[in-house]
């Protein structure tokens, strides 16, 4: 299993690097504590000109700043005060592009996800929506920042290949008031996986 180098967050097409990510693992390495899931969901987000986007006409403040680092650093945000929302930054520096991480399937370290989370035991909704991954892999706002060639927090290939008929495209969830932006096609995830989060059709 090889850790993913900087040159594949370093890239200008965030699309394509929000698709290439499914497959990939996150691992979490936290106080010597390791838990790691599979990528089975993302959604990218365009800089300044995706209504969607936190950066939106070029929307520079204290809370998206790390929008704006270098490529393959951790943005975490908080959504509806509670969810901690773990994205990857791309592209080059001051350009903020990133893809939001929406479903994982867990593989290392489920105990203490379950642990983390409160579940009593494993199902389909431990790691399902992006509030559910933070939770689960125990990223918060205070990882955000992080550079994921780093231990702390980092994606790998472990050689899983995908077919072309195994991932599903849509439209992005909940951003529904940055239409026209709300319907492009930026959203990936691996048919058939239970641990989708939006429709797998």
């Amino acid at each position: 299993m090889k850790k993913l180098p900087l040159n594949f967050y370093k890239r200008k097409d965030v699309v394509a690097i929000a698709r290439e990510l499914l497959g990939k693992i996150i691992i979490t390495n936290l106080e010597g504590v390791i838990t790691s899931g599979r990528i089975i969901e993302t959604e990218a987000y365009m800089a300044h000109i995706d209504k969607a986007s936190h950066s939106f006409g070029g929307r520079r403040t204290a809370k998206n700043e790390h929008m704006y680092a270098h490529a393959g650093t951790a943005y975490v945000y908080i959504c509806y005060g509670m969810h901690q929302m773990f994205n990857i930054v791309t592209n080059e520096k001051d350009i903020p592009d990133a893809v939001l991480i929406r479903a994982v399937e867990p593989l290392e370290g489920i105990d203490v996800m379950l642990q983390r989370t409160g579940k009593p035991k494993l199902d389909f909704t431990l790691t399902k929506g992006p509030g559910n991954v933070g939770k689960a892999l125990g990223i918060f706002k205070k990882h955000s920042g992080l550079h994921l060639l780093d231990d702390e927090i980092y994606l790998a290939d472990d050689g899983f290949k995908l077919k072309e008929n195994d991932i599903g495209i849509s439209k992005r969830i909940g951003v529904e008031s940055a239409f026209p932006d709300s319907e492009l096609p930026y959203r990936f995830y691996v048919r058939g996986n239970k641990y989708v989060s939006g429709k797998n059709k």
